[in-house]
């Protein structure tokens, strides 16, 4: 029986940047990376009670919220929360121009 020998395998990293050349994956990578920072930025208060849902047209990032309290406190704050993002915006190459918060994009459970 012939043995047969693999040696021609990528490695883990060659794989990650091979993926990465494709626009949209990198693209996700990034504002998922974003999304990371939203818990340094707002008020310990709303940690909990929101979270990033995803990106709209023209830089708008969709913050899904608890309830419609938590939207309003936040909504009142969106020039800080603003102010916050934006070294992390820079850091990752990223706009975002504003932000909405949507309670039914909630969900409950674990974040996903």
């Amino acid at each position: 029986m012939k043995k047969i020998l693999y040696t021609n395998f990528e490695s883990a990293g060659e794989i990650v940047a091979s993926l990465l050349e494709n626009k949209d994956i990198k693209r996700a990578v990034t504002r998922s990376n974003l999304y990371t920072f939203w818990k340094k930025i707002v008020a310990p208060k709303y940690k909990d009670r929101s979270r990033p849902w995803g990106m709209g047209g023209n830089g708008l990032m969709i913050i899904a919220c608890e309830n419609s309290i938590v939207a309003q406190e936040l909504a009142m704050s969106k020039a800080a929360l603003l102010s916050k993002l934006e070294p992390y915006m820079k850091t990752l190459k990223i706009r975002v121009s504003d932000l909405k918060f949507d309670v039914k994009r909630w969900e409950t459970g674990e974040e996903s």
